[in-house]
């Protein structure tokens, strides 16, 4: 969601806090600010809309600063606009704060402070806040008052805040959001997110919930919330800066779409050495601990969800184990029945969703382990988990998630295919196959990205019309949801999915000839390819516009299907690897024809990190 960028240097700072602003566009926002301090008081520069318009206030109002915060908002509080804007100040602007969060009482801090006599300008949660902390800290020490001021907020915080007593220091604070303090040759940084300044650091520190960090000239100081002086273990940044630019691409999700077929090869490599045994060292369950799983819940929130209703069927399939999905936003609200040997696995692109994460706390209260799919290491879901798959997608700058999703159902193979082996309910025999299906999967992605021109014509076909139906059957109708996802997130055409056994139960009512209809009908052999082919004629029967995602060499949607964009043979259970490239790309090319933001969908954040 919003970022955040903050930076003591020996040099002027706004253009280090203006380009980590620019890698952090990626997360979503509405409006960006900076602020530093002046001569006499706090100076900030704050714009709504992309950053360029940003950068214009700074051109013709300059400010120059040895420290200072950035900030880009996606709205939570208020509408869009300069007043609800971040960085914040007090009225006699000594404060400055930007905040990633919500701070649930913060209606009852407002109220306390009108009484007072404060007065406001924004909507905002995070203006009420720093009222409240220059209150706290207007006499005394002001790390005392901050934490005081911390200490009386509910919700959850990212803070970055510089205030004019003490002109060379950066503070954060961190609470349920992510915040990771950096060092490096130009500087000590702040940041919501390691792509904010991967050029310039070298090694990181991740914020542990309830931990503060001030930042000066002389070096970094942590502390808990209650004043005590925290050891803060470095960690070697290993993220490559190119994996934050686009290599030519013309946008970050094409060139990560195109990073699929090197991602799930690298994790192939990484889990499967020499291309005989699954090993996976940082999973840490023992074979007896995984004889002995009962059940299997599995908690996450958008595209990770679909990748867990893919993990559902694979692992009831291969190991026997009764699998049930949630919701992250879900699962703590349906009182839900936690057993003894049960196993919580929990699925996230950056490992702080906060719905999810809320989730796997509750799971871990009943005493349950948790087992994180998650592609950031040091990220909180990955402390709070006993068991973790790392996905090693390396950075997914683009909005819409593609290769994390991909790398995600290729860890549910591996952990599906080890599980199975372990439980006996997989012979060897068997068991290598797979493997080596699973291993041959790349190239089939290879195949899909060959026939890009032709997809891209499929889209200039079918972009204009005002909505969109994804069928799929059995392991791929969750690509159906993801395909259907994917369109509306980029493209905002109204898409949905569905299980094309259900189409006959609503969705048929809303087929015509304007209707482009997405039918995936890899599987070629059995009474679910029957059924899924006479789906398809029902589509047709009622002028339904067909694009099916067939394989190659299958005739029978000729005469059915108005385009068809051919895939490449696969095992059903690993098809949707495959399949869902296809969608990635025609949802692209649909977005592209209709002149949107591809990167930087309207209204949607990378990581939803409040609930």
């Amino acid at each position: 969601m919003c970022g955040i960028v903050g930076m003591v240097g020996r040099e002027d700072v706004v253009p280090y806090l203006m380009e980590g602003l620019k890698r952090l566009e990626y997360r979503g926002y509405d409006s960006a600010g900076v602020a530093v301090p002046g001569p006499e008081e706090l100076q900030s520069r704050r714009a709504v809309g992309r950053l360029a318009a940003l950068e214009q206030k700074l051109l013709s109002s300059p400010l120059s600063a040895t420290c200072g915060i950035g900030h880009t908002r996606w709205a939570t509080h208020g509408e869009p606009s300069e007043r609800n804007s971040h960085p914040h100040m007090d009225a006699a602007k000594n404060l400055a704060v930007v905040h990633n969060g919500i701070i649930e009482n913060y209606l009852e801090l407002k109220d306390t402070l009108i009484e007072a006599g404060v007065g406001f300008l924004s909507d905002t949660d995070t203006e009420v806040l720093t009222h409240h902390i220059a209150r706290k800290t207007a006499d005394g020490d002001f790390l005392d008052g901050f934490r005081a001021a911390l200490g009386d907020a509910r919700g959850a915080y990212a803070l970055g805040v510089i205030h004019r007593g003490e002109p060379g220091v950066v503070y954060a604070a961190r609470l349920g959001s992510p915040l990771i303090v950096g060092r490096g040759p130009a500087g000590l940084f702040i940041a919501s997110d390691v792509p904010a300044i991967l050029p310039h650091v070298d090694q990181v520190i991740y914020l542990k919930d309830g931990e503060l960090a001030r930042l000066s000239e002389t070096g970094i100081e942590v502390f808990s919330l209650d004043g005590t002086p925290q050891s803060a273990e470095w960690v070697k940044v290993d993220l490559e800066d190119h994996a934050a630019d686009a290599a030519g691409f013309e946008t970050f999700m094409l060139k990560e779409i195109h990073e699929q077929p090197r991602v799930i090869r690298g994790l192939l490599e990484k889990y499967v050495p020499g291309g005989k045994e699954i090993h996976l060292p940082d999973l840490s369950m023992s074979d007896e601990v995984l004889r002995g799983i009962e059940r299997i819940m599995i908690v996450s929130c958008g595209t990770a969800y679909y990748a867990a209703m893919y993990g559902r069927l694979l692992i009831e399939k291969f190991t026997g184990i009764p699998v049930e999905t949630d919701l992250g936003s879900e699962f703590r609200y349906r009182d839900p029945k936690i057993a003894k040997n049960t196993l919580v696995i929990a699925v996230s692109q950056s490992g702080e969703t906060a719905d999810t994460l809320a989730s796997i706390k509750m799971a871990r209260g009943a005493g349950c382990p948790v087992l994180s799919i998650c592609n950031v290491a040091g990220s909180s879901l990955v402390r709070e988990s006993d068991h973790i798959i790392y996905t090693r997608a390396g950075p997914e700058i683009g909005v819409a998630s593609t290769k994390a999703f991909t790398a995600q159902l290729t860890a549910f193979a591996l952990f599906t295919l080890h599980a199975g082996k372990v439980r006996g309910e997989l012979r060897a025999a068997e068991n290598a196959v797979l493997l080596r299906e699973l291993q041959d999967i790349p190239n089939g992605i290879h195949y899909v990205l060959g026939r890009e021109d032709e997809i891209r014509e499929v889209a200039g076909k079918h972009h204009e019309g005002p909505s969109a139906l994804y069928l799929g059957r059995r392991f791929n109708y969750p690509m159906a949801l993801e395909g259907a996802l994917k369109n509306k997130e980029i493209s905002y055409q109204h898409a949905e999915g569905y299980a094309a056994g259900e189409m006959k139960h609503g969705p048929i009512a809303l087929i015509n000839e304007y209707l482009p209809v997405i039918c995936i009908c890899t599987e070629t052999e059995d009474e679910v390819a029957e059924k899924m082919i006479s789906n398809m004629r029902e589509v047709d029967a009622r002028g339904g516009r067909i694009i099916a995602i067939a394989t190659q060499g299958d005739t029978r949607v000729d005469g059915l299907a108005e385009d068809v964009i051919h895939v490449p043979r696969a095992r059903e259970c690993f098809s949707p690897l495959i399949n869902v490239v296809a969608l990635q790309l025609l949802a692209y090319y649909a977005a592209q024809a209709r002149g949107t933001d591809i990167d930087k969908p309207r209204n949607l954040a990378k990581s939803v990190t409040v609930e």
